[in-house]
């Protein structure tokens, strides 16, 4: 009997009924006359607006949360996991909660330092061939079929972004936020890059050949902070942790 199991939407679903293809890759992909009605574009849209839906509900009234960002593949016993698990039992010391995608290495390493230090953890995670659903750790979880609704929830909810070594994925959402910022479609937030020796070459690429191309400008070489140490990124995300003001503006 397989095994396989997949957590799609509000669904987990195991053996024959995993489907071989994930909700992303038929949008994306499926140009095909004749679909069944529940695989046509009308149909997605509704099933999009619910996970919005579903996800501006949960997350309402979280309070200021930081999103930390980083490889699935960094584990248990990795320098990255230990650091990741100590930053954010910081941000939830400090009164944060943590937002995390939910998924196994440095993820679960976030959500656990969030929940060992008794603070809110949250993952939102995504379907996936190879990732069966939330790690452990995680107080409120959410799975989305789609990566565009996900985002969202990250960039809405979160004060601040914490991203250690990762790789396309976390790249993606680090390029994403730097552009929102950029681009003044969200206010400016505390985006910290954890580790120097990881994140030094990229940042030099950016100075040496994006902005010596005069693609980006100088300012924009400012938008993130590079750190080591957990009191490094701690002291970094330290504005985004202020208590929000009351009323409209911070609910």
């Amino acid at each position: 009997m397989s095994r396989r199991s997949r957590v799609t939407g509000p669904l987990h679903l195991r053996g024959p009924a995993v489907p071989p293809t994930t909700a992303d890759e038929r949008l994306l992909d499926d140009d095909r006359a004749g679909a069944p009605w529940v695989h046509m574009d009308p149909w997605r849209v509704m099933r999009i607006q619910a996970e919005f839906i579903e996800g501006f509900g949960a997350l309402a009234e979280l309070g200021p949360a930081v999103a930390l960002f980083g490889s699935a593949r960094l584990g248990a016993g990795t320098p990255e996991y230990a650091l990741a698990e100590e930053i954010a039992a910081g941000i939830a010391r400090a009164g944060g909660a943590v937002i995390t995608g939910g998924g196994p290495g440095i993820m679960e390493a976030g959500n656990r330092g969030a929940a060992g230090a008794e603070g809110v953890s949250v993952g939102l995670g995504i379907e996936l061939p190879f990732e069966a659903g939330l790690n452990d750790w995680v107080h409120l979880g959410m799975s989305f079929r789609y990566f565009f609704v996900r985002k969202t929830m990250f960039v809405k909810y979160s004060q601040g972004f914490v991203v250690l070594p990762g790789g396309f994925g976390t790249l993606d959402e680090l390029f994403e936020a730097l552009t929102l910022v950029q681009t003044r479609k969200v206010t400016q937030f505390p985006i910290v890059l954890v580790g120097r020796d990881y994140w030094g070459g990229l940042v030099d690429w950016l100075t040496d050949t994006v902005l010596a191309h005069g693609t980006i400008s100088e300012a924009d070489t400012r938008l993130f902070t590079v750190v080591d140490t957990a009191e490094e990124a701690l002291a970094a995300l330290a504005p985004c942790l202020d208590p929000l003001p009351d009323g409209p503006e911070g609910a």
